[in-house]
């Protein structure tokens, strides 16, 4: 009783489902990924991903998609969440919640949307049409953490700047851009996790013509390759784990680095 009346008691729900639901996969993907059928040690499932040809150009074609997808969001998502943080060009609330509600509909909802409005508009389904359905179902991921950061921001800084003298772009490039990074760096992360491990969107916008890793570790799942799905699933997790911590170092140091100027 005197545990749960206390306040780490409280914690305890989280800690049963996170044990549940994340720990626990993620375990079984690091077992079945280092066993073979039979369960003995071995890495012949990474063995056979270095040695596959077509597996390795889909991971760097993924890859290359992420990081385009990204930085289109970036593009299109940081102008916009600059305007719709400034009160002077835009004093109506809507406009943010019509930034932010394609978030709250499903996102095969709105890739089946876009293909239907392609077939309408007879524009051939491909490499073209996935990176568009990619950035249109991400990019309020990137533009929601910026505009949060810009919403947040001191202005008193933006104040001394011109005050010191700087023009329009030097208070851009000096004071708004160094002390919005964490929202671009947030928005990079929710962009590009996603992209690298989606299926769905490359499916349905190109026919399955153009595949995906995550198509890749989906088709041997299915056919019941669950040892090699593991270890592309793995591989997978290592490289969105490395960009994690890259992100989080770029943030450290920017943040000990102490000046604007």
């Amino acid at each position: 009783m005197v545990f749960l009346s206390s306040r780490k008691s409280w914690a305890l729900p989280y800690i049963i489902f996170s044990a549940i639901f994340v720990v626990i996969p993620l375990l079984l993907i690091v077992v079945y990924a280092f066993t073979d059928d039979n369960g003995a040690l071995t890495l012949e499932n990474f063995e056979k991903f270095f040695h596959h040809h077509e597996a390795v150009n889909t991971f760097v074609y993924s890859i290359g998609i992420a990081i385009i997808t990204t930085l289109f969001c970036l593009l299109l998502g940081y102008p916009a969440a600059w305007i719709l943080s400034n009160s002077k060009l835009n004093r109506s609330k809507t406009m943010v919640v019509l930034f932010i509600l394609p978030m709250w509909v499903n996102i095969l909802v709105r890739t089946l949307a876009t293909v239907a409005l392609f077939d309408f508009l007879s524009v051939p389904l491909g490499e073209g049409a996935l990176i568009f359905g990619m950035v249109y179902n991400f990019i309020p991921f990137m533009i929601y953490p910026i505009y949060n950061t810009l919403q947040k921001m001191d202005q008193s800084y933006i104040e001394a700047a011109q005050d010191l003298g700087a023009n329009p772009m030097q208070v851009f490039l000096k004071a708004v851009l160094p002390l919005s990074m964490p929202g671009v760096m947030s928005g990079i992360m929710m962009v590009f996790m996603p992209t690298i491990s989606t299926f769905a969107i490359a499916e349905l916008l190109t026919m399955n013509n153009i595949k995906l890793f995550g198509t890749t570790i989906q088709e041997n799942i299915n056919n019941s390759m669950w040892n090699y799905g593991a270890a592309l699933s793995l591989i997978m997790l290592l490289l969105i784990a490395a960009t994690s911590l890259f992100s989080t170092e770029d943030k450290d140091n920017s943040n000990e680095g102490g000046g604007l100027w």
